[in-house]
């Protein structure tokens, strides 16, 4: 029975794998932290000039869209390193 051979670390499906992951997931985390950013823009100057339900509409969906996007991608993010961290540790 033959074994493949070794891969190295620039062809291993599993850290191509997480590479991957680690690009969705930063995008997301930008993304997620924009619409933070623009929902509290929103909400000082709502804030400054007058509350009205469109703006209202734009604060609620942006802070419930990041929070969608910022959640998961902050705890993968997480994985991500200390995956990355124990193959450093171990050697692979």
């Amino acid at each position: 029975m033959a074994f493949p051979p070794p891969t190295s670390a620039s062809h291993d499906p599993v850290r191509v794998r997480r590479r991957q992951f680690a690009k969705y997931t930063l995008l997301a985390n930008r993304i997620g932290y924009l619409l933070y950013a623009v929902s509290m823009t929103v909400f000082i100057l709502a804030f400054a000039l007058k509350f009205t339900p469109t703006m209202v509409t734009i604060i609620t969906v942006c802070l419930v869209i990041g929070s969608i996007l910022l959640a998961p991608s902050i705890v993968l993010g997480h994985a991500i390193k200390a995956a990355e961290r124990e193959d450093r540790e171990n050697g692979l």
